[in-house]
């Protein structure tokens, strides 16, 4: 397939801060590119850059899309004026003008103006390209798909909902139909049947898709590549074969790294024994013959001085190998469950580590009960809105309630939905390090051994940190601090992919217990354990 996207050595800053450097991928017509990466780690800039919304400081974007490029922004403000008609003229405003144009055109051949008819075909050939006849039906079916067929036309925006603005301008894209398109988090603010419609539209739609996602299953049902930002190195890594090829990649790279790692263990150990054995080696051994002992003298030492060099080569190697080692791969997250020692019984709580009963926060969070016992998985849903993080927090012991009462058994690991922001002026290290015995140096070792952080991202001030290097930081300070329950609001957001995956496995092997609240889908779909509604909530609900 001819190439139709291409970055070459683009390179962005914003404020004097690196966000791409040196970037170069290119993407093929008709491919459906995910773009994943953590939050702030420069997704969303790379989409502005590929649509021409923004300019590289250096380097180039070469795109090339005779049908038209649309772009879906994530954070994009409609005119609270503008009709929910206008919003879908303005999406079809090309298409629109060059149907305006043939109509002219036809009026004037009508009266016997022959020298329109090659402007006329030609402009013809390009509605019909692009879908032209099919433009008002395709408004429809993106309307009904995406939940809106029941919105006035003549409805001003401004009174819609913020979720529905999203919708409404998702449709509009769509319905335009263009050769590129490029979409910022289109799943965002999608019920189920919705996201299934977009899902099968993008499968199904000609043309070339790039869309930045934080949703798996739908990287999963829509893509047929990834670009993934790196937010330490700042740069991009291209994966094949969709989310699932992505991951298999992502796998086979850390295979890799444990065989080079072993190889130069191995040739380390080698080189070590063949110094040690060659320097304990003699002069020949065998006997002196003829009472020549000059000459025997003489063969020893050049003997000796041949052992001697190759002792030296060998410890040079050695020296040169060491000088550049290969560290063994971080090994699988794990999440501990509290000791059993230094408690008073020598056993883990017994009973529910959680018990609340009718508790309440005004205008936040309806009364609500559950119990949850060690060992026991609770997944708790509901729509924003309905006290899920407020619920965690009144369990955490962070937030009292107004009403009802709340026992805890156990220590508790809380990760809230938002990553702290951390003291001014701590280092990543001194935050990781924060509130435990001994130096912050002291803990380097453990925070390095974790494989989230570079050893040279541990002196970066916690304030120059993305959104989602600061939620890896809440979750190595999580990871190694044993907890008889952990309370986990969204986890999977802010993460990449793999390693979203790498902590949903290290969730499957935690033998605590665990209350999650999380809208992911497929975090969802594999879930094993209890539910809780909060929709249901609001007058009493229990688990466990």
């Amino acid at each position: 397939m001819p190439t139709q996207i291409t970055a070459l050595a683009v390179t962005k800053s914003y404020d004097g801060r690196l966000v791409l450097d040196s970037v170069t991928c290119s993407l093929a017509a008709g491919e459906r590119t995910g773009i994943v990466g953590e939050n702030g780690s420069g997704k969303t800039t790379l989409l502005r850059l590929l649509a021409g919304r923004e300019r590289p400081d250096r380097g180039e974007v070469v795109l090339h899309a005779e049908g038209g490029v649309g772009y879906l922004a994530q954070d994009e403000r409609l005119p609270p004026d503008l009709t929910v008609q206008g919003v879908l003229d303005r999406a079809l405003g090309e298409l629109r003008s060059i149907e305006e144009r043939l109509r002219r055109l036809e009026a004037a051949m009508a009266g016997g103006d022959e020298s329109r008819l090659a402007e006329y075909g030609e402009l013809l050939t390009v509605f019909e390209l692009r879908g032209g006849y099919d433009a008002d039906a395709r408004v429809e079916r993106a309307l009904h798909g995406l939940g809106l067929a029941r919105l006035r036309r003549d409805r001003p925006v401004g009174g819609l909902s913020g979720g529905e603005q999203v919708r409404l301008r998702l449709a509009a894209v769509l319905a335009a139909a263009p050769e590129v398109l490029l979409l910022d988090e289109p799943t965002n603010h999608l019920d189920d049947d919705a996201l299934t419609w977009l899902e099968e539209h993008l499968r199904t739609r000609r043309g070339t898709t790039v869309a930045v996602s934080h949703d798996r299953v739908f990287l999963e049902r829509v893509t047929t590549g990834l670009l993934e930002v790196d937010a330490d190195r700042r740069t991009v890594a291209r994966y094949g074969g969709g989310y699932a090829g992505h991951l298999a990649e992502k796998a086979a790279a850390r295979r890799r790294w444990a065989q080079e790692h072993a190889r130069w263990r191995a040739e380390a150990d080698r080189l070590r024994e063949a110094a040690a054995t060659t320097a304990r080696r003699v002069a020949p051994g065998r006997a002196m013959r003829d009472g020549n002992k000059m000459a025997y003298d003489r063969a020893a030492g050049r003997v000796q001085q041949s052992l001697a060099g190759r002792v030296r080569n060998a410890e040079e190697r050695l020296r040169r190998l060491l000088a550049d080692p290969v560290p063994p791969p971080p090994e699988p997250l794990r999440f501990t469950a509290a000791p059993r020692t230094g408690r008073p019984d020598g056993e883990r709580p017994r009973g529910a580590v959680l018990d609340a009963d009718g508790v309440t926060v005004a205008g936040r969070l309806g009364r609500t009960s559950l119990t949850v016992a060690p060992g026991e998985r609770l997944l708790v849903t509901g729509p924003n809105g309905a006290g899920k993080s407020t619920l965690l927090r009144v369990l955490a012991g962070e937030l009292p309630p107004d009403g009802g009462r709340v026992t805890r058994r156990g220590r508790i690991g809380h990760l809230p939905q938002e990553p702290e922001p951390g003291r001014p002026g701590d280092t990543l290290l001194e935050a990781f390090a924060r509130g435990r015995a001994g130096t912050a140096d002291e803990h380097a070792e453990l925070l390095l051994s974790l494989g989230l952080f570079a050893p040279d991202r541990l002196s970066v001030p916690v304030a120059g940190l993305s959104t989602g290097q600061r939620q890896r930081l809440a979750l190595a300070r999580l990871v190694t601090e044993p907890a008889d329950v952990l309370l986990l609001d969204e986890p999977t957001n802010h993460l990449s992919p793999a390693l979203v995956e790498e902590v949903e496995a290290a969730l499957t092997g935690f033998d605590g217990a665990l209350v999650v609240v999380s809208h992911d889908r497929l975090l969802r779909r594999r879930w094993r354990g209890e539910r809780l509604d909060l929709r249901a909530a609001h007058s009493s609900a229990a688990a466990g």
